[in-house]
C-alpha cells in the first residue's frame, strides 16, 4: 500500500486538518520529511495554499484546529501548532495554544521551520502580540489581585498612560484605582 492510500485509510479520506473531502493531496511536513506516513498528512487545497502562502491566511478557516490539534498523529499536531503560532494575534488561537502541549521532540520539529521564534526580544508585547509603547492605554483581560493594595483590578479596566519597565519586557506600570502597580503584559491588550 502506498503512502497516499495509507493516509486515506488513516484519515477516512478527509483533510486531516479541516475534514474537507475534496481536492486532497499528500503534504510532507517540512523541513526534513522522509515522505513516510508518519511525516506526512493528507490535506485539502485550501489548507495547503494557506500553509504555503501566509498572504492567503483566512483565520476563520483555521477554527478547525480546535479539533485537529488533539489528533494522535504527530505530523497533524506539528502543523496545528505551527498554524496556531501564526495566528497568535487571534484570541481563540491563543486560548488553544494555552491548552496545547507537545513533547520536546515534537516541539523541536514544529519549531524547525522558524515558527514561534521571537524576534521581538526586548519589546513589550501584549496578550495579542501587539507591541506596547509608553503612554498608551491598555485593557486588563483578567481580574488581577493587587498584592499589598488589598483590591482586585477587574477585567476590562482601562489603564491609561502606561510606563514600560526598562529591564523587564514582561512588565508595564500603570495606575489602577489611584495606585501605581506593575502589570504583566500577558494580562493586557492594547486599546485601539
Amino acid at each position: 500500500m502506498g503512502v497516499e492510500q495509507e493516509l486515506h485509510s488513516r484519515s477516512g479520506s478527509k483533510c486531516e486538518l479541516c475534514n474537507a473531502v475534496e481536492s486532497l493531496a499528500v503534504y510532507e511536513v517540512p523541513p526534513e520529511s522522509d515522505g513516510s506516513t508518519d511525516q506526512s498528512v493528507l490535506i485539502c487545497n485550501t489548507c495547503h495554499d494557506q500553509l504555503e502562502d501566509q498572504g492567503l491566511m483566512d483565520a476563520r478557516h483555521w477554527h478547525c484546529l480546535k479539533d485537529s490539534m488533539w489528533a494522535q498523529v504527530p505530523a497533524v499536531q506539528v502543523i496545528s501548532w505551527r498554524m496556531l503560532t501564526r495566528l497568535n494575534t487571534e484570541a481563540w488561537a491563543q486560548d488553544l495554544m494555552d491548552m496545547f502541549y507537545l513533547d520536546e521532540e515534537l516541539l523541536s520539529w514544529a519549531q524547525a521551520t522558524g515558527e514561534g521564534s521571537n524576534d521581538d526580544s526586548g519589546k513589550h508585547i501584549d496578550s495579542n502580540g501587539a507591541v506596547l509603547m509608553a503612554g498608551e492605554t491598555v485593557t486588563l483581560i483578567k481580574d488581577l489581585n493587587v498584592k499589598g493594595a488589598n483590591f482586585t483590578a477587574k477585567r476590562g479596566t482601562a489603564v491609561r498612560n502606561i510606563s514600560l519597565v526598562a529591564d523587564n519586557a514582561e512588565h508595564i506600570e500603570g495606575r489602577v484605582n489611584g495606585q501605581q502597580i506593575v502589570i504583566l503584559t500577558k494580562y493586557v491588550k492594547k486599546s485601539n
